[in-house]
């Protein structure tokens, strides 16, 4: 664990190098000050604010009032441990990222990436979620105060450019499924949580249950990300037998036509959800070249900010899980001692 420790300060140190200057340590708060006690309202610097709540404030009213942003309360609600305030408590405010790593004396904070395939009405087998079995695990993402990141958003974090806020988690969706419109979709909006598609190429427009080039388009357009899954589903590592130049040729059919079109239809596109989750060396280089930035498995396992950004795990969610087994996949701190 001592060589755990010693990687995990390298990342943090080597991703706070990425911000300007590394903000001094906030003053700690001081006991509430009675409201009839003449005090400046606010103490400013660069990196911090010191304020007096008002009565009612929230941390999605003081994220309004000084970041000019409420979805920047996870700033607040993070650094202080609360969301709500009494009349008259002082609240420290950061004004940057604090602690890019996600890296405490006790420990380190994990981003679980949860995978579905298909939804449906009803569960069926492994690979179709029900519904209300869906809307179910979204409901408890939301009232457990879970924050759903874009992969974005995450791929920001790995590469030490952003701090991402505790308790995230991010949702993808593989394959490219009609049903993700019609079940997924509505629930995601009215929870307003957003999520990545991973299609594979030669699905896409392919029937009656697969996403059309117009319904990426729409998607997109209302906020949900679309990115590679491959040409053709199949597994990308090197046969055994396959010659140097042939797997060459099969990798640009598989990993540079996909982004090409994706780019080309929908947006920026430079991630890739590895078919089956397979992946060996051969295939990681031939990732990389083709101008990838990240790339996801289908290991069981949640993410430090320190993860390779070609191997990025993700946990599958079955049709059959109960609720139970589902909460077993939102692990967002590893507990260990830093020395």
């Amino acid at each position: 664990m001592r060589l755990l420790a010693v990687v995990v300060l390298a990342m943090m140190t080597a991703a706070c190098a990425t911000t300007e200057s590394a903000p001094p340590p906030a003053p700690a708060p001081s006991p509430p000050i009675q409201m009839t006690e003449r005090a400046p309202e606010v103490f400013e610097s660069e990196h911090w604010i010191v304020t007096l709540a008002r009565a009612g404030d929230t941390a999605e009213s003081l994220a309004q009032r000084f970041l000019g942003d409420r979805g920047k309360a996870w700033m607040i609600q993070d650094y202080t441990g609360r969301r709500t305030f009494d009349e008259g408590q002082e609240v420290v405010i950061p004004k940057k990222d604090w602690n890019i790593a996600g890296v405490t004396p006790s420990g380190y904070e994990l981003v679980p990436i949860l995978t579905y395939h298909n939804i449906g009405p009803d569960s069926k087998g492994r690979m179709v979620v029900g519904v209300k079995k869906f809307e179910e695990q979204m409901r408890y993402l939301h009232a457990e105060g879970y924050r759903v990141l874009s992969l974005r958003r995450f791929i920001e974090g790995v590469t030490g450019r952003r701090q991402l806020p505790k308790k995230s988690v991010v949702l993808t969706f593989d394959d490219g499924y009609k049903s993700f419109r019609q079940f997924a979709a509505p629930v995601l909006k009215e929870l307003g949580f957003t999520a990545t598609l991973f299609v594979y190429l030669d699905y896409v427009g392919a029937g009656r249950n697969a996403l059309s080039w117009q319904d990426l388009k729409e998607l997109a357009a209302e906020g949900f990300d679309v990115q590679a899954h491959s040409k053709t589903h199949a597994d990308l590592r090197r046969g055994g037998n396959e010659p140097d130049a042939q797997y060459s040729r099969r990798m640009q059919a598989e990993l540079e036509q996909p982004l090409t079109r994706l780019r080309a239809q929908i947006g920026q596109a430079d991630a890739l959800a590895y078919p089956y989750g397979y992946w060996d060396e051969h295939l990681l280089r031939q990732v990389r070249q083709h101008g990838y930035v990240a790339a996801f498995t289908v290991r069981r396992q949640s993410n430090p900010i320190f993860v390779a950004p070609l191997r990025i795990n993700r946990s599958q969610i079955y049709g059959d899980m109960t609720l139970d087994e589902f909460i077993r996949n939102l692990n967002v701190f590893h507990t260990e001692e830093i020395k």
